[in-house]
């Protein structure tokens, strides 16, 4: 627990009813909403409490389980769906079944790269709100505070055992570490694909990496041997209250694609590992497991998949492992009391479009814009006996929901920090209640601290430049248009003053309740083992700072 939330999670856990007595504070839209529909809304939460005791009742008076897994740079249409299938010639029939199981949430919308998506999911915010704006590789001295109180840490409170294995990504500093915000057990690399898939020489002889390996160039009049990253942290494990440790990695070893593979590997056993441990114990759990994978920029020696591509081909394999995990689920006979959330986290990294097999297909666009095809991702939820299986909803979801209606399902919504903007809805009455019970129809979308475009039910604005006015702003409807090509003025003249009304909506909050500061501090501080060239890089870092 951190020290900086110990003081509020104790007031709340001593005193529930203020909590409950104290509302969330939500953005400037959501009360507008609200203000129209709230009658409504508390009589149907008045079923929903009923239904979720209900529930509890008939699983021994325990809340549900989560399997969160969180895939890494998908685009809407590449997994769950056979058609899609045949069109990319990629093969995921346990993600497809999974789909059929459960929910297709067919207007996810998440944040457009993965550092800032998962700091959504993680707080239920805006990541522009904790301070967190980009994606980073190498070291940087930064991350996701200890002020934001995290959704393991909520879940905690409510007598939740949590686990995490897989990419992280949230900061270099011992104040970001997953079991330092919230998680029992944590199996993590310290940084992303960018330095464990990318910076390896195999990637450099797949023309994927330029520059970065030495043997790639002759280095004549190299001066700054520190200039490309060196002695990166790979993968630590850790406990909570105890330090990491890093492993599988020697000292003078050099990173390579094996060694990727590997940690792969690793981190699926794992994930299969903490799953049957925590479905041992008597307690609720929260398993997040974000894979590596299909994030990869090396062929593989004989592909797998009709399509062949170092993405794609990746994809196909990491949908047998997430079968292999849902039948381990069966096995421990808590399947019917777990729902399983699978997403992917952005869109594709259209950078590598073609060589990694992935395309834009419906939406344009990719990873790091505000594009619906950076921003929409596909989305399935299976909680067996409870969501009306092979269903849809169309209703507007954003990744920050995960979070509220979470915490709603575990009853853990008294301990959501009452100090702050949650930008995160509670959606449990779509899970229940099905299509058309979603209580958001609007969406933020940034790319990194820039507000860059604004959705509203089927129509979204890209913010105009300085000095031009709303009413001019490029306007799409994404029924008629997704992929964002033919701007029409018919809906800038009407929709440009409601869009700027939504935006200063927004606004006024953020001048209530300003960002925090991202987290800041030494890297790898935490680590018990780092190796002499992870301690020179870390002493080159600072000498600067």
């Amino acid at each position: 627990m951190k020290l900086c939330t110990l003081l509020p999670l104790l007031i709340l856990t001593a005193s529930p009813a203020i909590a409950q007595d104290t509302p969330i504070i939500h953005d400037g839209e959501f009360e507008y909403l609200r203000a129209q529909f709230g009658t409504a809304w508390d009589a149907q939460d008045v079923e929903i409490d009923a239904k979720l005791a209900e529930i509890r009742d008939a699983n021994g008076g325990q809340p549900p389980n989560f399997l969160y897994i969180l895939i890494d740079d998908v685009s809407f249409g590449q997994m769950g769906d056979r058609k899609m299938n045949y069109v990319m010639g990629i093969e995921t029939p346990n993600i497809n079944q999974l789909a059929t199981e459960g929910l297709s949430l067919m207007r996810m919308y998440t944040e457009p790269s993965c550092t800032p998506t998962r700091t959504a999911m993680l707080t239920g915010r805006h990541p522009v709100r904790a301070g967190v704006e980009e994606v980073k590789v190498a070291l940087v001295g930064e991350g996701l505070p200890a002020s934001e109180v995290t959704l393991p840490e909520i879940l905690k409170q409510a007598g939740y055992n949590t686990a995490h294995v897989g990419k992280w990504h949230q900061g270099d500093i011992e104040q970001s570490y997953p079991h330092n915000q919230g998680f029992d057990w944590a199996a993590f690399p310290l940084h992303q694909q960018v330095q464990l898939s990318l910076m390896t020489p195999e990637a450099m002889r797949s023309n994927a990496m330029l520059g970065y390996v030495p043997e790639g160039q002759n280095n004549q009049f190299l001066l700054d041997a520190r200039f490309k990253p060196y002695g990166l942290v790979t993968g630590v494990e850790a406990e909570a209250g105890g330090v990491a440790r890093e492993v599988d990695m020697a000292a003078g070893e050099v990173w390579t694609q094996a060694k990727y593979e590997d940690m792969n590997l690793r981190y699926q056993q794992q994930a299969l590992e903490q799953l049957q441990r925590v479905a041992a114990e008597d307690a609720p759990f929260f398993l997040q497991y974000w894979p590596l994978y299909p994030l990869n920029f090396v062929y593989p020696d004989q592909a797998i998949s009709r399509n062949g591509g170092f993405h794609a081909d990746k994809l196909q394999l990491l949908d047998g492992w997430i079968g292999d995990l849902l039948d381990a689920l069966e096995e421990t006979g808590e399947a019917d009391n777990t729902i399983v959330v699978l997403m992917a986290d952005n869109g594709l990294m259209y950078h590598y479009e073609g060589t990694s097999g992935l395309n834009q297909l419906i939406y344009r666009g990719g990873k790091t814009q505000h594009l619906e095809g950076g921003v929409r991702t596909d989305a399935f939820i299976r909680w067996p006996n409870v969501i009306v299986a092979n269903s849809a909803a169309g209703d507007i979801f954003h990744v920050s929901d995960i979070y509220t209606t979470m915490a709603r399902i575990a009853g853990a919504t008294d301990y959501i920090p009452r100090d702050r903007v949650i930008d995160g809805i509670d959606q449990t009455a779509l899970l229940l209640n099905g299509e058309g019970h979603g209580r958001r129809d609007y969406v933020y979308v940034y790319e990194g601290p820039v507000l860059r475009s604004v959705v509203k039910q089927e129509f979204k604005m890209h913010l105009p430049a300085p000095g031009q006015p709303g009413a001019g702003a490029p306007t799409y409807n994404i029924y008629r248009d997704p992929r964002e090509q033919h701007p029409l003025v018919g809906y800038s003249l009407w929709a440009g003053a409601s869009f700027q009304d939504m935006v200063k909506r927004h606004q006024k909050m953020i001048a209530k309740y300003p960002h925090s500061e991202i987290g800041t501090g030494l890297p790898y501080e935490g680590i018990e083992n780092l190796r002499p060239e992870s301690e020179l890089a870390r002493e080159t870092f600072m000498s600067w700072q």
